[in-house]
């Protein structure tokens, strides 16, 4: 490039000139034609200018240039040789019959068989599919018949709706589909509780005593060899009306393994005018269960060996014990002893499937009940003149059964607002008789479902535990 940014003119003619202006090898310069630049490309890119289904050049007209002279700044240089199987004679070809200017076009002759080029697909050829039959328009599966066209709509109809359902046959009834229902809790007697039967209203909750909000339900169960337990509690409906927290507490707890292993299930349930009730309950099950496990060595021995005389001093000082700290705990919150106490009833059932000894002991009101051979049977009658309150405790009479179970038995131990309806609705024992009877153990929903078997005029919190033996 020059000064003036101009490229060398000198430069440019001579790659125009090996583009398109190599004189053929009879010296002539080549003419102005398409054919004349399409090989002259071809030549100078390095193909071959016939013979690979080119248009051979024709002859030079009369009126040509003389070859250029030398000195004049073009190209004169020989013509590259011809690739082999080219052609280069400067006349027409011999099957040419038109004159020199006329332009003629033949059919390509096939290409020479040489080295596909980097470019070109290697692989074998794909394979061809078959013709679609005419018969089938694209798009359907073999076989598919092509539907039919639907009439066009005119624009200002609106778009189709479902399709109307049949009308019944004549004479037949129509087909009513069932009312989606909400599940109720069971009653029995006379009418429903005037109470709703779900949870209303939540108990008041101390900012700074977040640990003493109880729940409205509890539900446990579990199964150890031949036994199945089920617990439920649940708050009463009176307490859900007022929104009071449930003074019924349940505890379950498994001290030690395998056929060693006792079941202990507390049930306490808390003074009905006392604002500390729960947390009374909750310290007796909790507290009692301590004592328990802490002495299951010498507990699990004695059921082994059948010393009810043992057992049944043991766990009545394991009981006094218990109450004793409820008063100390009394005592340091400034109330009552009768404030801060409870009922207290215990299941404690050894896990090894050979005893069969099962263990009630407990103080206060309370049911407990047995089904055998789909009899209801009574194990705990409540008697009025047992419950006379001193100034020590709130029940003088500590209480305890010891019996063998049986296949198919089901034991259930119940807080005092269960054993009331069960006592003065025989409705209601029937139907848990039918319920939890021969059927066997239930799922842990509808063993909840049957606790909540409304009895009017009975509101209390209920708990309930149920043992069956397999």
């Amino acid at each position: 490039m020059s000064q003036q940014g101009e490229t060398d003119r000198r430069q440019e003619d001579e790659w125009w000139r090996q583009l398109y202006g190599q004189p053929d090898p009879g010296g002539r310069e080549p003419g102005d034609t398409l054919d004349d630049r399409y090989s002259s490309a071809l030549t100078a890119l390095g193909e071959e200018a016939d013979g690979g289904g080119t248009v051979p050049a024709q002859a030079a007209p009369r009126d040509a240039a003389p070859p250029a002279a030398p000195g004049d700044g073009r190209y004169t240089g020989a013509h590259p040789a011809r690739a082999p199987g080219g052609r280069s004679g400067a006349g027409p070809d011999e099957d040419d019959a038109g004159p020199p200017d006329t332009l003629r076009l033949r059919r390509p002759a096939p290409p020479p068989a040489t080295a596909p080029r980097p470019w070109q697909y290697q692989g074998p050829p794909h394979p061809q599919a078959a013709p679609r039959p005419a018969s089938e328009p694209p798009g359907l599966p073999p076989g598919w018949a092509p539907a039919e066209p639907a009439p066009e709509s005119p624009p200002s109809e609106a778009p189709p709706g479902p399709p109307a359902p049949a009308a019944p046959a004549a004479g037949s009834a129509p087909t009513v589909l069932p009312q989606p229902t909400l599940t109720e809790v069971a009653y029995v007697g006379d009418g429903p509780p005037t109470y709703d039967p779900e949870p209303t209203a939540w108990p008041a909750a101390d900012p700074d005593g977040l640990d003493d909000l109880v729940p409205d339900t509890e539900l446990d169960g579990a199964r150890y060899g031949l036994l199945t337990v089920r617990t439920a509690s649940v708050r009463g409906d009176s307490a859900r009306y007022r929104g009071e927290p449930r003074r019924d507490a349940v505890l379950t707890a498994r001290f030690g393994g395998g056929d060693d292993a006792l079941l202990l299930i507390a049930v306490a349930t808390g003074p009905r005018t006392s604002d500390t009730a729960h947390r009374a309950a909750r310290d007796a099950c909790t507290w009692m269960a301590t004592a328990v496990g802490r002495s299951r060595a010498r507990l699990s021995e004695d059921i082994r060996a059948s010393r009810r005389g043992s057992l049944k001093s043991g766990l009545h000082r394991l009981t006094d014990r218990c109450y004793g700290r409820l008063r100390a705990r009394g005592e340091d919150l400034g109330l009552d002893p009768a404030d801060y106490s409870a009922t207290l009833r215990c299941l404690l059932l050894p896990a090894d499937p050979d005893c069969r000894i099962r263990l009630f002991f407990g103080v206060g009101d309370g049911g407990l009940y047995r089904i055998r051979g789909g009899e209801w049977q009574d194990l705990d009658p409540w008697r009025p003149d047992e419950h006379a309150e001193t100034e020590d405790s709130p029940a003088v009479r500590f209480r305890f059964r010891a019996s063998v179970a049986r296949s198919g038995d089901t034991l259930l131990l119940c807080s005092g607002g269960l054993a009331g309806p069960l006592r003065g609705e025989p409705a209601l024992a029937a139907r848990l008789t039918q319920r939890w009877g021969a059927a066997g153990p239930p799922g842990l929903p509808a063993f909840l479902g049957d606790t909540q078997t409304r009895v009017k005029g009975y509101a209390d919190d209920r708990t309930a535990v149920a043992v069956w033996d397999a």
